[in-house]
């Protein structure tokens, strides 16, 4: 057993006591990345409220009635505000815990799965990144148009938590549908999906870009609507070139092996 275990350290294998101990220490360094994170949100807290507090203040001078976000408890703003930190503080210290679970995880994948990890990884992130930017720019957007329904002479008293979950969830789809694509090149590379499928489903996607960003943006501001659109169908169809381009390289591939068997 000592010798098959020497074994298998010299081939670089790991036993599962190691694992467990890899796993942990990855976890504490991931943990406490999270903590320096909290803390850091937790004083960058007061300004992104402010920041997210001004389509607030926009709509008292636009609609002309009184605008304000309210905390409907006791402890309704430290709640708010250790949720806003937390929420910092993941985003903050995300290349400290996506690096710890990209480590633990890089030495079991094979060096095809690597490369396809890799590609996937570092084109989702300054998408998703982009996304989240892109939705925040939709945000005063969204709050003008949805609080325009009520009648002039109401005041729009909103919820805080409210406000903050509805920012956070917005700027969070449109950062996962800038993502979309790099799932489109991603499934065509482990052969789930052809370049002909997705080319061929182009109008379902317009009609669904369409929808997304008409739901996302004010109906009558036309000009947002059309400047998050255009991104997106760039990158659906930038996603059928890069799977097109691996087809038939795959095909080639096939081609040449077929004569060779032949041969």
């Amino acid at each position: 057993m000592a010798s098959t275990k020497r074994g298998k350290n010299r081939e670089g294998r790991m036993s599962l006591a190691e694992h467990f101990v890899e796993l942990r220490k990855r976890l504490f360094r991931a943990a406490l990345g999270l903590l320096v994170g909290a803390i850091v949100g937790w004083i960058l807290a007061g300004p992104v409220m402010d920041a997210l507090r001004a389509p607030i203040t926009e709509i008292a001078k636009q609609q002309g009635r009184e605008a304000l976000l309210n905390y409907g408890s006791i402890t309704g703003a430290f709640d708010l505000k250790m949720q806003m930190a937390i929420t910092i503080g993941i985003i903050v210290s995300s290349p400290v815990w996506l690096w710890q679970i990209w480590a633990f995880f890089v030495p079991a994948l094979t060096r095809k799965e690597l490369k396809y990890a890799f590609g996937f990884f570092f084109t989702a992130v300054p998408l998703f990144i982009a996304g989240g930017v892109a939705g925040w720019m939709l945000v005063p957007h969204m709050v003008s148009l949805l609080t325009s329904f009520a009648p002039e002479q109401d005041a729009a008293i909103i919820d805080a938590k409210t406000y903050i979950d509805f920012v956070t969830k917005l700027v969070l789809a449109v950062g996962v549908a800038f993502v979309l694509p790099v799932f489109l090149v991603l499934l065509n590379f482990v052969g789930v999906l052809s370049a002909k499928s997705i080319i061929g489903s182009w109008r379902w996607a317009i009609i669904a870009i369409a929808l997304f960003t008409a739901i996302a943006t004010p109906a009558a501001d036309v000009l947002s609507m059309f400047l998050l659109a255009v991104p997106m169908v760039v990158l659906y169809f930038g996603a059928y070139g890069v799977a097109w381009i691996h087809d038939r390289r795959a095909a080639k591939a096939a081609m040449r092996l077929e004569a060779e068997l032949a041969a």
